[in-house]
């Protein structure tokens, strides 16, 4: 292949990288090379500053006009899959997708393919000719049976803007649970610490004495109806910890339909190996629904270039819409359409 007939990518460096060596400048926009390959990219003459060649030491500053031209493949790449992943929102900078059930969102462990990251990474493909010149990236997570929104930013910019407003706690979450046992009260806040729980094997979570390395952990919850054995409510988690929704619910008595680990009371169910890697991990409920009954049904947050606040709203569908049909819910039985929008749930029940 002739060099010359490569594209040339122009860069601008910004504040938060000033200073900075150019391989590491290179690696945040190119996050499927390694700084091993762009070093050896500028190594070659690839790369340039304000028109001058440059080598792999050369450091960065505000304000520079950066090229390179990869003359070298990228080396870490995701396998693109066409999954099936509904998109509630996209632009250059961002992405926001509606999270099936049994989804991992990357790849990790066993688990290397059928990820949220594979399905956007092949969206993300047909933007460009250039295999692995975009690649997706993960600021928060979801649980794997959780469904529901979910943002991945698609460019460094945007990679830093959103993994600081999650850090900072300036990102509005809410979730639709469907809960064993009736809650007697309207609405409440569960104020309870969560560390991990001793078990050794697996990472799971307690609001248990014994827990370890506790930290302070709040959600807010609204009752939205109440069924003869079932509750169905709004959960909006003030803090960030892992499973706190499910461990605050399963500790205020009520643990979420179809949870796998988590019972009343602090209590833990049995783990059974029941599936490895991509293999399904249905939970027999009763119910048509074979996972655990949670979806994050809204998304709110600055857009991390424009600064517009957003809100996403993701459609309840599948086993957990037809699960509230059984159940009797009058709202969602007037629903004739395969997915409910989730504006339907949240009208009038704002948590604050």
């Amino acid at each position: 292949m002739d060099v010359k007939s490569l594209p040339v990518f122009e860069l601008t460096v910004e504040a938060f990288l000033s200073g900075h060596r150019i391989d590491v400048f290179l690696s945040r926009h190119f996050r499927n090379y390694t700084t091993w390959r762009l070093q050896r990219i500028a190594a070659a003459g690839g790369v340039t500053i304000n028109s001058v060649p440059v080598n792999e030491v050369t450091r960065v500053f505000e304000g520079q006009r950066v090229c390179v031209r990869l003359i070298e493949p990228p080396d870490k790449l995701l396998e693109p899959e066409p999954l099936t992943l509904p998109v509630l929102y996209e632009d250059h900078w961002i992405m926001v997708v509606n999270k099936p059930p049994d989804v991992v969102v990357h790849p990790v462990g066993t688990v290397q393919s059928g990820t949220l990251c594979n399905g956007v990474q092949y969206l993300l493909d047909q933007r460009t000719k250039y295999k692995g010149l975009l690649r997706p990236g993960i600021v928060h997570r979801l649980d794997r049976q959780t469904s529901g929104a979910i943002v991945v930013a698609l460019t460094h910019v945007a990679h830093v803007g959103l993994s600081e407003a999650f850090e900072t706690s300036r990102v509005s979450k809410t979730y639709l649970a469907l809960v064993e046992g009736r809650i007697e009260k309207d609405q409440g806040v569960i104020d309870r610490s969560i560390g991990k729980l001793p078990t050794g094997r697996h990472v799971l979570m307690s609001c248990r004495p014994d827990a370890l390395q506790p930290k302070p952990a709040k959600t807010s919850y609204q009752v939205l109806e109440r069924f003869a054995d079932h509750t169905l409510v709004l959960c909006k988690p003030v803090t960030g910890r892992n499973h706190q929704i499910r461990v605050h619910l399963a500790h205020l008595g009520h643990p979420i339909v179809g949870d796998e680990f988590y019972e009343r009371n602090g209590r833990v169910k049995p783990f059974h190996n029941k599936s490895e890697g991509n293999a399904s991990r249905e939970v027999e409920t009763g119910l048509p629904i074979r996972r655990h009954a949670l979806h994050a049904c809204q998304l709110s947050f600055s857009h991390p270039v424009t600064q517009r606040w957003m809100s996403h709203l993701a459609p309840l569908s599948g086993n957990f819409l037809a699960t509230l049909r059984v159940l009797g819910s009058e709202q969602f039985s007037k629903s004739n359409s395969r997915s409910l929008p989730a504006n339907e749930v949240l009208d009038g029940h704002e948590l604050e």
